[in-house]
This record gives C-alpha cells, sequence and structure tokens, in this order.
C-alpha cells in the first residue's frame, strides 16, 4: 500500500485533465455485454488508460481499455471499458486502482457489472441479477498490507457491502422498461479456469447463486472508502456439472452479446436515477 494515495491522487487529477471535467458522480465498470455501451452517449470523452498514470492494462477478450467520461441526467458518469483480473497475475491493489481513483476522484456511486455462472436453482443463462452479497474463495484481499487512513479505516465493515437503496433503485429500473432482474449471492473464484462439478457443490452448499472471476475485489475497495457500491451479473452459462456439458470462453461471450440490449436499457432507466 506504500505510496498508494498518493499514486491514486495523481491518476485522478489525469482523469480530470484529460476529459476536462473536474468532478464525475459515478463511476461504472463495463464487464461483458457492455463494452460498447459509451457508444450510445453524444459527447462522450474518450481516454485510453495508457494516458492515465499508473492504470493497468487488461488484456482480457472484450475489455478494450478505455475510459469514458458521459453526461447522464444530471450525472456525470465515469464509464471504465475492462477491467484486469487476478488471473492475469495482477495483485489486489493492482485490479482495485481504477475503482479507488474514481472514488477518490469523487465518485461516491460504484457500479460494477459482470459475466458470471448460475448455481442457484432459480438463475438461468440470460438473466441479469442484482447481487446482494459476496463470498470470497480467491484467497485475496486489496486491504491486504498497512492501511492508509485517508482511504478508509483499518476494519471496515461488510455487512452491506451492496447498498440495498441502489438495490431497489436497479428493481425499479428494470420494471420501467420490462427487463425481469433477479437478485443472489456472488462468489469470487480466482480462475482463469472454469470451476469443477464438486466445487460448484460447494458454492451452492455455501449459499452461492453466481460464481465469478471478479466484482469483490473492486466492491471491498469501494466500501473501504466509503462509496456505495450496485453489483449487475449477467449470467451466460449454468456453472459445471449442472447444464450437462462443458463451458467454453466462446459461450460466455456470444450469451453476453446476445443480452446486450437488456443490459443496456436497464441502464439507460438506472443512471439518470442515481
Amino acid at each position: 500500500m506504500s505510496g498508494l494515495y498518493e499514486r491514486l491522487r495523481g491518476a485522478s487529477e489525469a482523469i480530470a485533465r484529460l476529459t476536462g471535467r473536474d468532478r464525475h458522480d459515478i463511476v461504472m465498470v463495463l464487464g461483458s455485454g457492455l463494452g460498447g455501451y459509451p457508444d450510445k452517449f453524444s459527447g462522450a470523452v474518450a481516454v485510453p488508460y495508457t494516458e492515465i498514470p499508473g492504470f493497468p492494462i487488461p488484456g482480457a477478450v472484450g475489455h478494450a481499455g478505455t475510459a469514458y467520461s458521459v453526461e447522464c441526467g444530471d450525472n456525470r458518469v465515469l464509464m471504465l471499458s475492462g477491467r484486469v483480473h487476478a488471473y492475469e497475475g495482477y495483485p489486489a491493489d493492482v485490479i482495485t486502482f481504477a475503482v479507488r481513483t474514481a472514488v477518490l476522484a469523487g465518485c461516491r456511486t460504484v457500479v460494477l457489472t459482470n459475466a458470471s455462472g448460475g448455481c442457484g436453482e432459480d438463475i438461468q443463462p440470460g438473466d441479469l441479477v442484482v447481487i446482494t452479497d459476496h463470498i470470497n474463495l480467491a484467497g485475496m484481499s486489496p486491504l491486504r498490507g498497512d492501511n492508509d487512513e485517508r482511504l478508509g479505516p483499518r476494519f471496515p465493515d461488510m455487512t452491506d457491502v451492496y447498498t440495498p437503496a441502489l438495490r431497489d433503485q436497479a428493481h425499479a429500473a428494470a420494471s420501467e422498461v420490462g427487463v425481469n432482474l433477479r437478485e443472489g449471492v456472488y462468489l469470487w473464484w480466482h480462475g482463469p479456469m472454469f470451476e469443477t462439478p464438486a466445487e460448484i457443490r460447494m458454492a451452492i452448499a455455501l449459499g452461492a447463486s453466481l460464481v465469478g472471476m471478479s466484482t469483490v475485489p473492486e466492491a471491498t475497495a469501494a466500501r473501504h472508502m466509503g462509496a456505495d457500491v450496485l453489483a449487475i451479473s449477467l449470467c451466460t452459462n449454468r456453472a459445471a456439472g449442472l447444464a450437462g456439458r462443458k463451458i467454453t470462453a466462446e459461450e460466455v461471450i456470444e450469451s453476453a452479446d446476445e443480452a446486450s440490449d437488456r443490459f443496456q436499457a436497464l441502464f439507460d432507466a438506472l443512471l439518470p436515477r442515481l
């Protein structure tokens, strides 16, 4: 954590300079199926991650590595198209650097999206799911090491990682546009391999509805800094051992593309409410 605050401050100042906007209200991390979402907004200002000091460069398919500054209603939204993952070899403090930068730059609301495998009985491929809680089985925490009180307390409470009021807003927006929105608990798996059937049986026994390889470190870091967090997952497939067939990365990408319009419609209605 040494020098983290200063590096975050430098990155946040660079975003303000490069976008020409001295404040942003919301940061939104765009997962699978939402990579093209910023194109809908006229006047969007695009900034490659390579121009923001300290921002890690994504290597996963569908993660572009570009920050977009857009206006949505009365909100200025910083959309992060692309994230890095633990399975790419990054430590937790690097995985969370972009979200922490945005919070330090004024974003008090953090919206996280992802693609996941469904293991809850009522979660099917194509479903959009509001995350109500999470289970960290990756063995990593972005809070490990020295704590800088300028970012947050040593022992932050995680009772409501995902802000109940924001979840209510998501359900209201979904009803407005006719999108069925479910709820579930997300289990963070390190990856990059998909889980085994035995591991999925364990996840179900622990109370998980979804399994995935992102989001939890970002949510943890954002709550550490006092931001409100909303996370919405797209279930792209039934998890290992539940669908009677093998899982492929191509299936995940195809399912995300098919659900893109519904995902975008939900956020068209939601972002102006936040």
